[in-house]
């Protein structure tokens, strides 16, 4: 499945910004062959876990894990930035390659019951995964664990997440 996924993302140069290699899924969400063994890669993942819901990181963790959600029989969860999402939300800010942000959830979306799978596309520095399993954790849920299509290996973000993780695991579907 490497192959067929891993040809399927583009590179960009210099986008968001000077030095940055914009890792672009689009060419791989349009092909449905891989479309589709992403989206049961991840959901078998799910069963594995015994996870209740997925959170799914802005933007484009959304357009994995909506899918996923449905493909495994769970809920989705989004994690916005900051202002999107109404009403009473929980927040926590984090640093990336390029800058600094916040994700929001809304406050009531997890519970204590819940089982979370956080996925997204890419692992970089893994400032955004640590904020959505702090978000997960003050929720009152349970982390089952953290899964994203693509880890840049030389930034080494796994290693800046792994003390977050609390023993749960940390797949990347490729490795670059």
């Amino acid at each position: 499945m490497g192959g067929l996924l891993l040809d399927r993302i583009r590179d960009v140069p210099d986008y968001p910004k000077p030095g940055v290699v914009f890792k672009d899924i689009t060419p791989l969400l349009a092909d449905p062959v891989a479309f589709t063994a992403l989206t049961d890669a991840f959901a078998r993942r799910c069963a594995e876990l015994g996870v209740t819901k997925v959170l799914g990181l802005e933007a484009r963790g959304f357009i994995l894990a909506a899918p996923v959600a449905v493909r495994a029989g769970v809920g989705f969860v989004p994690a916005r930035k900051a202002g999107k999402l109404p009403g009473a939300i929980l927040s926590q800010a984090y640093d990336l390659e390029y800058g600094s942000a916040e994700i929001q959830v809304h406050a009531d979306s997890l519970t204590a019951g819940d089982r979370v799978l956080v996925i997204d596309d890419v692992l970089a520095t893994g400032g955004t995964a640590a904020a959505s399993v702090e978000l997960v954790r003050r929720a009152g849920a349970r982390l089952a664990g953290v899964s994203v299509l693509l880890e840049l290996g030389f930034l080494a973000g796994r290693e800046r997440l792994t003390g977050a993780l609390d023993g749960a695991p940390l797949d990347a579907v490729l490795t670059v």
